[in-house]
């Protein structure tokens, strides 16, 4: 009994070993997007009713909310690149990743200079690297479920 509850055990911890920590779709939405998205509302130019605002970091703090979320981007882009989110993917998974880990190298040094014309600049090219590699892969991804469906 006991031989069989090891077995048990070590082929559970085995399998679970095979499957990445977070499934891809929780880590976009509960720490890419929010990291993005905090990194793109610091600095902001808002027109409404009442006119037009500069949105952008005041205190240090507020820069280094900045900062920290660009740097959130890039760990995020180290741990997309790990076999655990890229051996499921094709090659060019990879360089979509590399492309987060450096815009968001760029995104943290516009953040640590304090220039809210370089965040607002490269908060346009995160975007754009992560709209492309949503093109390339979020309708593999919904094709494939649909496949699997049917």
């Amino acid at each position: 009994m006991r031989y069989r509850t090891l077995t048990l055990f070590a082929a559970t911890a085995f399998v679970a070993a095979c499957k990445p920590a977070v499934p891809m779709k929780e880590l976009m939405a509960k720490e890419v997007q929010p990291a993005a998205q905090a990194y793109w509302d610091s600095v902001q130019y808002v027109s409404d009713e009442t006119g037009d605002h500069e949105i952008f970091p005041r205190t240090d703090a507020e820069w280094d909310k900045t900062r920290a979320a660009a740097a959130r981007l890039a760990e995020l882009g180290e741990q997309l690149k790990s076999s655990d989110y890229a051996a499921e993917h094709g090659p060019d998974w990879i360089d979509f990743a590399n492309g987060m880990i450096e815009v968001s190298g760029k995104a943290e040094q516009a953040a640590v200079a304090k220039d809210v014309d370089a965040v607002f600049e490269v908060g346009g090219t995160m975007y754009s690297v992560c709209s492309a590699c949503h093109q390339a892969y979020m309708p593999r991804e919904q094709a494939a479920k649909a496949d699997a469906a049917s």
